[in-house]
Protein backbone atom coordinates (compact mmCIF):
# COMPACT_ATOMS: atom_id res chain seq x y z
CA UNK A 1 0.00 0.00 0.00
CA UNK A 2 1.47 3.34 -1.02
CA UNK A 3 1.46 6.48 1.12
CA UNK A 4 -1.44 8.11 -0.76
CA UNK A 5 -3.63 5.04 -0.27
CA UNK A 6 -2.63 4.86 3.42
CA UNK A 7 -3.63 8.52 3.92
CA UNK A 8 -6.91 7.87 2.08
CA UNK A 9 -7.64 4.89 4.35
CA UNK A 10 -6.95 6.96 7.46
CA UNK A 11 -9.26 9.67 6.10
CA UNK A 12 -12.05 7.13 5.43
CA UNK A 13 -11.57 5.64 8.91
CA UNK A 14 -11.74 9.04 10.64
CA UNK A 15 -14.82 10.16 8.70
CA UNK A 16 -16.70 6.97 9.54
CA UNK A 17 -15.41 7.03 13.13
CA UNK A 18 -17.06 10.46 13.51
CA UNK A 19 -20.25 9.28 11.81
CA UNK A 20 -20.32 6.17 14.02
CA UNK A 21 -19.84 8.31 17.12
CA UNK A 22 -22.73 10.59 16.16
CA UNK A 23 -25.19 7.92 14.98
CA UNK A 24 -27.55 7.42 17.92
CA UNK A 25 -30.64 5.35 17.28
CA UNK A 26 -29.42 3.07 14.51
CA UNK A 27 -28.97 3.22 10.79
CA UNK A 28 -31.91 5.52 10.15
CA UNK A 29 -30.24 8.35 11.99
CA UNK A 30 -27.08 7.82 9.96
CA UNK A 31 -28.62 8.87 6.63
CA UNK A 32 -28.62 12.66 7.24
CA UNK A 33 -25.00 12.47 8.40
CA UNK A 34 -24.02 10.52 5.29
CA UNK A 35 -25.82 12.95 3.03
CA UNK A 36 -24.20 15.97 4.68
CA UNK A 37 -20.66 14.63 5.09
CA UNK A 38 -20.20 12.08 2.30
CA UNK A 39 -22.38 13.51 -0.48
CA UNK A 40 -22.44 17.26 0.07
CA UNK A 41 -19.18 18.09 1.90
CA UNK A 42 -16.75 15.50 0.54
CA UNK A 43 -18.52 14.51 -2.69
CA UNK A 44 -17.43 10.88 -2.30
CA UNK A 45 -20.84 9.82 -3.63
CA UNK A 46 -23.96 11.51 -5.00
CA UNK A 47 -26.99 11.85 -2.72
CA UNK A 48 -28.81 9.36 -4.94
CA UNK A 49 -25.94 6.90 -4.48
CA UNK A 50 -26.24 7.27 -0.70
CA UNK A 51 -29.96 6.48 -0.87
CA UNK A 52 -29.26 3.52 -3.17
CA UNK A 53 -26.52 2.19 -0.85
CA UNK A 54 -28.90 2.63 2.07
CA UNK A 55 -31.66 0.71 0.28
CA UNK A 56 -29.26 -2.10 -0.64
CA UNK A 57 -28.02 -2.22 2.96
CA UNK A 58 -31.56 -2.66 4.25
CA UNK A 59 -31.96 -5.66 1.96
CA UNK A 60 -28.77 -7.33 3.18
CA UNK A 61 -28.35 -9.25 6.41
CA UNK A 62 -26.59 -7.33 9.15
CA UNK A 63 -26.58 -3.83 10.53
CA UNK A 64 -27.70 -1.12 8.11
CA UNK A 65 -25.10 1.38 9.33
CA UNK A 66 -22.24 -1.09 8.87
CA UNK A 67 -23.48 -2.31 5.47
CA UNK A 68 -23.92 1.25 4.20
CA UNK A 69 -20.50 2.34 5.45
CA UNK A 70 -18.88 -0.67 3.76
CA UNK A 71 -20.54 0.11 0.41
CA UNK A 72 -19.43 3.75 0.57
CA UNK A 73 -15.95 2.71 1.75
CA UNK A 74 -15.66 0.30 -1.18
CA UNK A 75 -16.75 3.00 -3.64
CA UNK A 76 -14.13 5.36 -2.23
CA UNK A 77 -11.20 3.02 -1.63
CA UNK A 78 -12.03 -0.52 -2.81
CA UNK A 79 -11.28 -3.29 -0.24
CA UNK A 80 -9.01 -1.18 2.01
CA UNK A 81 -11.66 1.57 2.01
CA UNK A 82 -14.37 -0.95 2.87
CA UNK A 83 -12.36 -2.27 5.83
CA UNK A 84 -11.51 1.22 7.12
CA UNK A 85 -15.10 2.45 6.82
CA UNK A 86 -16.39 -0.64 8.63
CA UNK A 87 -13.85 -0.36 11.44
CA UNK A 88 -14.46 3.37 11.75
CA UNK A 89 -18.21 3.08 12.06
CA UNK A 90 -18.16 0.23 14.61
CA UNK A 91 -15.34 1.46 16.88
CA UNK A 92 -17.41 4.08 18.77
CA UNK A 93 -20.15 1.55 19.49
CA UNK A 94 -17.69 -1.04 20.73
CA UNK A 95 -15.98 1.47 23.02
CA UNK A 96 -19.29 2.79 24.39
CA UNK A 97 -20.64 -0.73 24.96
CA UNK A 98 -17.47 -1.74 26.80
CA UNK A 99 -17.64 1.35 29.05
CA UNK A 100 -21.35 0.85 29.75
CA UNK A 101 -20.81 -2.86 30.46
CA UNK A 102 -18.23 -1.94 33.09
CA UNK A 103 -20.63 0.41 34.88
CA UNK A 104 -24.10 -0.86 33.86
CA UNK A 105 -25.43 -1.50 37.35
CA UNK A 106 -24.53 1.96 38.62
CA UNK A 107 -25.34 3.65 35.31
CA UNK A 108 -28.98 2.53 35.06
CA UNK A 109 -29.73 3.48 38.67
CA UNK A 110 -29.13 7.18 37.95
CA UNK A 111 -32.49 8.88 37.28
CA UNK A 112 -30.86 11.54 35.13
CA UNK A 113 -29.59 8.82 32.79
CA UNK A 114 -33.16 7.53 32.40
CA UNK A 115 -34.39 11.04 31.63
CA UNK A 116 -31.59 11.50 29.11
CA UNK A 117 -32.54 8.24 27.35
CA UNK A 118 -36.17 9.40 27.16
CA UNK A 119 -35.07 12.66 25.55
CA UNK A 120 -32.71 10.89 23.17
CA UNK A 121 -35.52 8.52 22.05
CA UNK A 122 -37.79 11.47 21.23
CA UNK A 123 -35.05 13.30 19.34
CA UNK A 124 -34.18 10.12 17.40
CA UNK A 125 -37.85 9.65 16.47
CA UNK A 126 -37.91 13.23 15.11
CA UNK A 127 -34.73 12.56 13.13
CA UNK A 128 -36.22 9.39 11.65
CA UNK A 129 -39.37 11.28 10.58
CA UNK A 130 -37.26 14.03 8.99
CA UNK A 131 -35.11 11.47 7.19
CA UNK A 132 -38.20 9.66 5.91
CA UNK A 133 -39.60 12.96 4.66
CA UNK A 134 -36.33 13.83 2.87
CA UNK A 135 -36.12 10.35 1.31
CA UNK A 136 -39.75 10.62 0.23
CA UNK A 137 -39.07 13.88 -1.60
CA UNK A 138 -36.29 12.19 -3.59
CA UNK A 139 -37.96 8.81 -4.12
CA UNK A 140 -41.62 9.57 -4.75
CA UNK A 141 -41.08 10.92 -8.25
CA UNK A 142 -44.21 9.62 -9.99
CA UNK A 143 -47.52 7.89 -9.45
CA UNK A 144 -46.02 4.40 -9.65
CA UNK A 145 -43.55 5.20 -6.87
CA UNK A 146 -46.33 6.67 -4.73
CA UNK A 147 -48.41 3.52 -5.29
CA UNK A 148 -45.52 1.24 -4.28
CA UNK A 149 -44.94 3.45 -1.23
CA UNK A 150 -48.57 3.36 -0.10
CA UNK A 151 -48.84 -0.41 -0.54
CA UNK A 152 -45.54 -1.00 1.29
CA UNK A 153 -46.58 1.35 4.10
CA UNK A 154 -49.88 -0.49 4.53
CA UNK A 155 -48.13 -3.87 4.54
CA UNK A 156 -45.50 -2.69 7.03
CA UNK A 157 -48.22 -1.21 9.25
CA UNK A 158 -50.87 -3.92 9.21
CA UNK A 159 -49.26 -7.21 8.16
CA UNK A 160 -47.13 -9.30 10.46
CA UNK A 161 -44.60 -10.46 7.85
CA UNK A 162 -40.88 -10.11 7.37
CA UNK A 163 -39.92 -6.69 5.98
CA UNK A 164 -37.83 -8.49 3.35
CA UNK A 165 -40.99 -9.51 1.48
CA UNK A 166 -42.36 -5.97 0.84
CA UNK A 167 -38.85 -4.68 0.05
CA UNK A 168 -38.30 -7.40 -2.55
CA UNK A 169 -41.84 -6.93 -3.88
CA UNK A 170 -41.16 -3.19 -4.22
CA UNK A 171 -38.01 -3.94 -6.22
CA UNK A 172 -39.86 -6.35 -8.50
CA UNK A 173 -42.72 -3.87 -8.93
CA UNK A 174 -40.23 -1.13 -9.79
CA UNK A 175 -38.61 -3.30 -12.46
CA UNK A 176 -41.98 -4.37 -13.89
CA UNK A 177 -43.31 -0.81 -14.00
CA UNK A 178 -40.12 0.51 -15.61
CA UNK A 179 -40.20 -2.19 -18.29
CA UNK A 180 -43.82 -1.51 -19.06
CA UNK A 181 -43.17 2.21 -19.33
CA UNK A 182 -40.29 1.86 -21.80
CA UNK A 183 -41.50 -0.99 -24.02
Amino acid sequence: MNLAMFKECINIFVVFLRIGALTFGGGYTMLPLLQADIAIKRKWAAEEDIIDFYAISQSLPGIVAVNTSMLIGYKKGKIPGLVCACLGVICPSIIIILVIALFIENFLAIKTVGYAFNGIRVAVAALIVKTAFDMGKKCLVDGACVLIFVIALLVFTFADISPVIPVLAGGIAGIALARRRFL
